[in-house]
């Protein structure tokens, strides 16, 4: 797993209902190794993103707030964003998300979970571009070409003339959709979110394929109505 990836679980786990952790308490919930979960602890303490208490337990550091608060500043539609991606999770009872592009790689930087969500929330935080609805909505709308194909199942896109194909429904339809094709069992929906006449991310929203499929239209105009002017009518 990605050195980053890992960091990440670490401080997901922090949260309202979970503020503190011990190292023990953490590595049974994350199911790592005590050794590996204390390393990130202590890296993440060094870095200011965790703090000590005096019971030798670890909470979020406040530089966390200044951080995004500084992120706020520097992408000023991030906030919106956020909150978009609460309603949308709350309205289509999924998993929401905000995918945004690391030079050619495809990260996710906010997930909600609605409480009926019929998935748990996912993991990964560098997700396959050519195998998720995210990635090909950023690779689409950004004009990038893949280097290679993420090949996660039977259904995931193999070869250049599929790619090509995918992409100008993408373009033409003014979304992405992957089913099946990174998760077996599982669906999601991206569309491009645009902000001062430009796409600077992905949102949408993941499910079991097989929800997916039965309220297929009644999902997009859900979304549609949530999203509103950041979902924009397809390219010419």
């Amino acid at each position: 797993m990605h050195s980053l990836q890992k960091a990440a679980r670490v401080l997901n786990a922090f949260g309202a209902d979970q503020p503190e952790w011990g190292v023990r308490a953490l590595a049974a919930e994350l199911e790592m190794p005590r050794a590996t979960v204390h390393a990130y602890l202590a890296g993440l303490t060094e870095a200011g993103m965790l703090r000590r208490t005096p019971a030798g337990r670890y909470r979020l550091s406040w530089r966390l707030a200044e951080m995004g608060a500084q992120l706020n500043s520097a992408l000023p539609w991030f906030l919106e964003a956020r909150q978009l991606i609460t309603h949308l999770a709350m309205d289509t009872k999924s998993v929401a998300f905000l995918c945004l592009l690391e030079d050619t790689e495809v990260v996710c930087a906010i997930r909600e979970r609605h409480p009926e969500a019929d998935i748990d929330m996912p993991l990964d935080i560098y997700l396959p571009s050519t195998a998720t609805a995210s990635g090909k909505v950023l690779y689409a709308y950004l004009e990038i070409q893949p280097t290679e194909f993420a090949i996660c199942t039977s259904s995931s896109i193999s070869t250049a003339d599929e790619w090509e194909t995918e992409v100008a429904r993408v373009r033409r339809l003014g979304y992405a959709y992957s089913i099946e094709e990174w998760i077996p069992g599982q669906c999601t929906l991206a569309v491009p979110y645009w902000s001062d006449g430009q796409v600077v991310g992905a949102v949408g929203f993941q499910m079991t394929a097989a929800r997916y499929l039965r309220e297929e239209q009644d999902l997009r105009d859900q979304a549609r109505r949530v999203l509103g002017e950041h979902w924009l009518p397809a390219a010419p």
